[in-house]
This record gives C-alpha cells, structure tokens and sequence, in this order.
C-alpha cells in the first residue's frame, strides 16, 4: 500500500503507528509518495528539502521502506539544463537525509506522463547512479502516455527494462519500484487515471507480467487504478501468477 502526501504531509505519529500496526499484522508493505510540489529542477532547494524531510519522518513512522517523489517540470529552461539540476539537488538532498540518519529509506524517482516533466527512463535510470539509496519507480502508465501509446509489446516493455538493467544495475532493475494503470492522453501526455476496465489507451498488464515471471523480477508494484486500486490490484496479481 502506498500512502500518498501529494497534496503536503499531514499523518501524526498517533494515526500512523495504527496505520503501522495494522499493515504488520496483516502483512502489508508500505511506502508513501511525497508531496507533489517537490520539482528538483528550480531553486526552491529548502522547501524541497523540507518535503523530503517530512516524507522520511513519515515514512519511517509508517514503517515504509520506500519514498516515491516525482523528480521536476521543466518550466521554461532547457532539457538539459534541468536534468541537471535534478542531478545535482537530488545528490545534495540524499546526503542530508542520509546525515539525518535516513540510511535504510529507498528514495524512488518517479518516470512522468509528460515531455514538460522531467522523468523518461533514461533519466529515472541515470538518477538511480547517484547514490545507492535512489531507486527507479517505473509508472508504465505515464510513459505510455509520454509516448503516446509506446507500450504495447512484450518488445517495448523489455527495451525499458534493458535500459534499467543497464544503466541503473541489476539489484535496482531487480527491485523497482513500480506505478500500474491505464492513463488517458492526449499530444501532451497524459491526461487522467483510467482503471483496468479500459481497452482503449492501456498500457496492458500481460506483457509485462510474462517479462516479470521470466526474468525472475520482484518489483513492488502499486496499482493506480481510478477508484478501483484494491480490485484492480487483485487482477494484476491474478495475471502475473498466471504467467509463472
């Protein structure tokens, strides 16, 4: 289960050690996502700082191991040039929180569902080399969308996971972080959370389960289902052990 603060960090310690309780004693895997205003790409470095610093407070309150953040828009500068502050802001912020004692939190940067956002799989992939607690959190269903329906072989899911596996390494490829649903878009991406029940835009499950079972992956894979993220979650369960 992810626990989403997209909107700003607001869990007390009281309500997340029953959230805690209960998600041990049904054997539920945590992680959160961090506020949505964090965008590596600009100057704001205190106020992205603070929301890392708050989505680690939380998640270890959580016993979340994993913090997802979506890395940065591009705004106005260059692609380029924003990528790098990326790089750079992230590799300050990781050290800071590892200096605050945050060493066993994996901080996941997320692919985005637009071109104006940083976060195509070869940036996500070249962000994991900065440190070895970033991880890639793959959103297929954002780059489907930034790609404008790229996602439809077994082919196009396993030249993204290649780029991962090359680029990121074996452990990180082994272990993503992964986002599930189907999105609609339109020429500038994506547009909003569709669940399973869509035939139209996916991306679909099946190809990318029959490369998980063979590969012998063990990703966390979080549904994002419109409404329907527990029930759709149970399908994509039912699809990837039909595949082993």
């Amino acid at each position: 289960m992810e626990y989403s603060f997209g909107r700003g960090v607001r869990l007390g310690e009281q309500a997340a050690a029953k959230i805690r309780q209960q998600a041990e004693e049904y054997g539920i895997q945590m992680s959160v996502h961090a506020p949505y205003f964090i965008n590596l790409a600009n100057d704001a470095f205190e106020n992205n700082l603070r929301y890392f610093h708050e989505s680690s407070v939380a998640a270890s309150n959580l016993g979340a191991g994993r913090v997802v953040f979506h890395p940065g828009s591009l705004g106005k500068m260059h692609k380029e040039t924003a990528f790098e502050a990326v790089k750079r802001n992230l590799e300050l912020i990781v050290r800071e929180m590892k200096s605050e004692g945050f060493t066993g939190l994996k901080y996941c940067a997320e692919t985005m569902g637009r071109a104006s956002q940083v976060g195509d799989i070869e940036e996500v992939a070249q962000l994991c080399t900065i440190d070895d607690q970033v991880y890639p959190a793959i959103d297929f269903g954002h780059l489907n969308a930034r790609t404008a329906g790229g996602l439809r072989g077994e082919a196009d899911y396993a030249e993204v996971l290649d780029i991962l596996q090359n680029v990121a390494g074996e452990e990180k490829y082994r272990n993503m972080h992964v986002h599930f649903s189907h999105i609609e878009y339109t020429a500038k991406g994506e547009r909003r959370h569709l669940t399973l029940e869509d035939t139209e835009y996916g991306p679909f499950f099946p190809p990318l389960a029959r490369l998980i079972a063979q590969r012998g992956l063990t990703p966390v894979i979080i549904c994002e289902s419109k409404g329907t993220q527990a029930h759709d979650a149970v399908k994509l369960q039912e699809i990837y052990e039909g595949m082993l």
